[in-house]
């Protein structure tokens, strides 16, 4: 314990390069959910990365995550440390950003996270947005993420994504937010289901109030929606597809874009229940933090989604 407080210390006083090497091991090891998952990510063997990641807990002294048979779990300590690497890489790239603006140059790194399907909505003109981008700052390194509403707020947040797309449902006064598509979305049960083959007119809100209901966890439309109609939730998901997954069992019922949902509908594996009752448009906007301002890729990035969108 004696050595490890030593290292602890030495690496609060200064960070070298290798410490952000490790880091950025350790963060990709978290981001894929194991070491082995990691290894393609970061094109090093998993005997490297475990290495990697025993220096890395050496150097701070204390032990970062559970790692063998059992599966990958970070430890209470390894939770602090991946939170405080995320912050350090956001800030790196701030600093980065703040260069690329004194050099007046469209170059650097952008992040963007959106909230799941998007790519069967008619209504999303993202690629042309992109396309736009690109051709006006070909030298910017773009990521896309897909992510949970509450986690693509919280990224934006605290720096790790500059852009986020997500439905409205609640505003942040440390967010702007700029209006680009809506979605339409209905309750939907699959074939199995005791209510498939019951026309809407024996179909009776009691009824629906009944069925096992699957939904998002985290503030969102879906969450509203379930509580305005008083569905009982069953299940836990965290994306659109596993919500599929779920409806198509039989056993539960969801909501889905409709444009999501079409061709399970088009197949026979799904309908819409009471779509006269059940159903509510879900607004999405692009969102940016207020502060800092936001850098000349960013703003080129929103006026191309805004442009595209507004056709």
């Amino acid at each position: 314990m004696k050595h490890y407080s030593m290292a602890k210390t030495a690496l609060l006083r200064r960070l070298s390069d290798v410490d952000f090497r490790l880091l950025r091991v350790f963060r990709a090891v978290v981001a894929c959910g194991g070491v082995s998952a990691a290894e393609l990510e970061l094109n090093i063997s998993r005997s490297t990365i475990s290495r990697h990641l025993t220096d890395l807990e050496f150097r701070l002294g204390s032990r970062l995550c559970h790692r063998g048979p059992a599966g990958f779990s970070l430890t209470e300590e390894g939770e602090r440390i991946h939170t405080a690497a995320l912050q350090l890489f956001s800030a790196i790239h701030e600093f980065q950003a703040e260069v690329d603006e004194t050099n007046k140059d469209l170059a650097g790194h952008l992040s963007i996270a959106f909230f799941d399907k998007n790519t069967t909505n008619p209504s999303v003109k993202l690629p042309e947005a992109i396309r736009e981008f690109e051709r006006i700052a070909p030298k910017v390194k773009i990521e896309i993420y897909v992510e949970p509403i509450n986690i693509v707020e919280t990224g934006v947040l605290n720096g790790r994504h500059q852009i986020g797309i997500v439905p409205m449902h609640k505003t942040s006064d440390n967010l702007e937010y700029y209006d680009l598509y809506s979605e339409s979305m209905y309750l939907y049960c699959g074939k199995h289901h005791t209510l498939f083959s019951n026309s809407d007119t024996d179909i009776a809100r009691e009824e629906v109030q009944k069925q096992k209901y699957a939904g998002f966890p985290f503030h969102s439309p879906n969450m509203m929606a379930s509580h305005d109609w008083k569905l009982k939730r069953r299940a836990i998901v965290n994306d659109e597809d596993a919500l599929a997954t779920l409806i198509l069992s039989g056993r539960y019922i969801g909501f889905l874009p409709d444009h999501m949902a079409r061709k399970f509908v088009d197949s026979g594996e799904m309908r819409a229940l009471r779509p006269d009752i059940y159903n509510y448009l879900s607004n999405h906007s692009a969102i940016v933090r207020k502060v800092p301002k936001m850098s000349k890729r960013v703003e080129k990035l929103l006026d191309c989604l805004r442009n595209a969108h507004n056709q």
